[in-house]
């Protein structure tokens, strides 16, 4: 039986809180087009995701993955850190 390993979402985005221990509040942002007008549109999500060792602040672009739910709102960890904030 041949093992098809599914890789992990992954999405890029901007934190915003960072309150919380050992956990992160992500914004990411999309464009999408209007069906009708076709005016390009901005829509944003948040999502909490798990920093294990605390070292993303407010403001740092990072990469967040995909991965088992770690508690009733997290089911994202951070991968990597793109960008400092200044």
């Amino acid at each position: 039986m041949v093992d098809k390993k599914k890789s992990k979402k992954t999405k890029i985005g901007v934190v915003v809180s960072n309150n919380m221990d050992k956990s992160i509040v992500v914004l990411t942002e999309r464009t999408l087009r209007h069906k009708l007008y076709g005016k390009y549109i901005r829509r944003h999500v948040k999502y909490m995701a798990d920093d294990p060792v605390n070292s993303c602040n407010i403001g740092d672009r990072v990469m967040i993955e995909e991965c088992r739910p770690l508690s009733k709102r997290k089911r994202w960890r951070v991968r990597e850190i793109i960008e400092k904030a200044v």
